[in-house]
């Protein structure tokens, strides 16, 4: 665990290993429960979301225009929650990215669990002070000419990157378009691509 998450004291880890232990003992929690709610996050509820809310948005413009003017009820539209969230839409010649510099706030609801990499500090320091460097080690190198834009995600606000329609996905529909969307796209670390078909 503390591996995992190396921006937690040692002492808030093995208390929370000391209470998952007493709820093990006591039968109150299954030893498979907190893998199965991580699960649910990595898998179920988080990035698929997300995924979706892009998808619709590059098939249905109306959706994609409320998306960006008021992404919790867009996403409501899906069944889902996303309070205090905003949507940046990458453009032609603007490309956004979300960092928190402060801790690691992060809309889970809609992406699922953060990446290890996005609560360390090399990321959320050198995110804002030398984000095409910071893209380039993901393997994103952008045109000289693009604006690179980094949206600091706090308590109050989180964001989320609508990522571009990749070339190769005209006659995709919802579900094969979402398939294409990753985490990554939505932190703005990565752009969707289509797969290579195989002949």
């Amino acid at each position: 665990m503390g591996k995992d998450h190396p921006n937690v004291e040692d002492y808030v880890i093995s208390r929370v290993r000391a209470l998952e232990s007493i709820l093990i003992e006591k039968g109150l929690l299954s030893e498979d429960a907190v893998d199965a709610v991580v699960q649910r996050y990595e898998e179920d509820t988080g990035p698929l979301l997300g995924a979706r809310a892009v998808a619709r948005a590059w098939l249905d413009p109306a959706y994609r225009i409320r998306l960006i003017e008021d992404a919790p009820a867009a996403i409501a539209e899906l069944g889902g929650t996303a309070e205090e969230l905003r949507v940046m839409p990458n453009e032609d010649g603007v490309h956004n990215m979300v960092v928190c510099t402060l801790c690691s706030c992060y809309p889970w609801s809609v992406m699922g669990l953060p990446p290890k990499w996005y609560k360390e500090v090399a990321y959320r320091s050198r995110a804002v002070v030398a984000p095409g460097a910071v893209l380039a080690e993901f393997g994103l190198t952008l045109p000289e000419s693009t604006e690179i834009r980094v949206w600091d995600s706090s308590a109050e606000l989180r964001y989320m990157v609508l990522p571009q329609r990749p070339g190769g996905s005209e006659g995709m529909d919802e579900e094969a378009l979402a398939a294409l969307v990753t985490r990554d796209s939505m932190i703005g670390v990565a752009q969707p691509t289509v797969p290579a078909r195989v002949v």
